[in-house]
C-alpha cells in the first residue's frame, strides 16, 4: 500500500471527496438481493450488471447534449424500463417499477464504510462527490448511516463526473485550493479526472464492486496519492 509522504498529504488536505456507488456502497450485490426478493426468475447478478453497464452511456447522453439535465434517478428508470424489455419483465406493474427503481436509494453500505468515515470525519470535513441526484444520495445515507458532512452532487453543478466543473466545485463550494481537496473513489478513472484538476487522489479496493464472479484489478497506480484496501486502512494513512 502506498504511504509515501502521508504526514504531508493529512496535513495539507481539509476536505475529503467521495465517489459512493462502488466505493462506498455495494451497489452489485444490493440491486442483485433485490431482483432476487422480487421471485422474477431471472437472474439478479446479470440484470444487476446490465443495469449498471447502462449508467455511463446515459450519462454520456446528457454531456453530449442528446438528453437535457436529466437526474440519475430518471436516468436508471429509462435503463430500467429497456431492461424490463430484455429480460421480458414487462407485466412489472408501475408501483412495482417506480419501488424497485429506487433500490438505489436503498444500496448498502460495505461493511467498513461507516466506521471508516466515522473516524475520517474526526479530522476531515467529508463529502459526496456523486453523480447521485441529491434526494438519492439523502436517502441513502439516512438509511445506512452515513455520516456526511454534506452532501455534494452532480445535480448541484448540473455537469456530470468527469466535467472538470464537479472537481473543481467541490473546491469552490468550501473556498479552498483543489489541492485541498482530496478525491477518493474506487475507480481509476474518476481519479484521473480529478487529478488533472489538481485535487490529490486516494484509491480504494473494492475487488468485488461487480460482484463475486468478475473481481476487478485493484492494482495500485503510482500517480495516485494514497492506495488503501478500505476505508479503515485510509484513515489510518491519513492519521485519523
Amino acid at each position: 500500500m502506498k504511504r509515501m509522504n502521508s504526514h504531508g498529504v493529512a496535513g495539507t488536505t481539509k476536505v475529503l471527496a467521495f465517489d459512493v456507488f462502488g466505493t462506498v456502497v455495494d451497489w452489485h450485490k444490493s440491486v442483485a438481493q433485490e431482483v432476487r426478493s422480487m421471485n422474477l426468475d431471472v437472474d439478479g447478478n446479470k440484470f444487476a450488471l446490465a443495469w449498471r453497464a447502462g449508467y455511463m452511456p446515459a450519462i454520456r447522453k446528457v454531456m453530449a447534449g442528446e438528453l437535457g439535465w436529466t437526474s440519475i434517478d430518471d436516468l436508471h428508470r429509462m435503463i430500467l424500463d429497456e431492461l424490463l424489455e430484455t429480460f421480458r419483465l414487462t407485466h412489472l406493474s408501475e408501483d412495482e417499477r417506480l419501488n424497485l427503481n429506487r433500490v438505489w436509494h436503498r444500496l448498502d453500505p460495505w461493511p467498513d464504510s461507516v466506521a471508516g468515515l466515522t473516524r475520517l470525519k474526526s479530522r476531515y470535513t467529508i463529502c459526496t462527490l456523486s453523480n447521485g441526484n441529491i434526494g438519492l444520495l439523502s436517502n441513502m445515507a439516512k438509511r445506512a448511516a452515513l455520516p456526511w458532512d454534506c452532501i455534494l452532487s452532480a445535480e448541484i453543478f448540473h455537469k456530470y463526473k468527469p466535467d472538470p466543473a464537479t472537481y473543481l466545485g467541490v473546491a469552490r463550494i468550501f473556498d479552498i485550493d483543489p489541492s485541498e481537496v482530496m478525491m477518493v473513489a474506487a475507480h481509476q478513472d474518476d481519479l484521473a479526472h480529478a487529478r488533472a484538476c489538481g485535487l490529490k487522489t486516494a484509491y480504494v479496493e473494492r475487488p468485488l464492486e461487480h460482484g463475486p464472479l468478475q473481481e476487478k484489478d485493484v492494482s495500485p497506480n503510482a500517480d495516485n496519492t494514497l492506495h488503501a484496501r478500505d476505508l479503515i486502512e485510509l484513515a489510518d494513512l491519513l492519521k485519523c
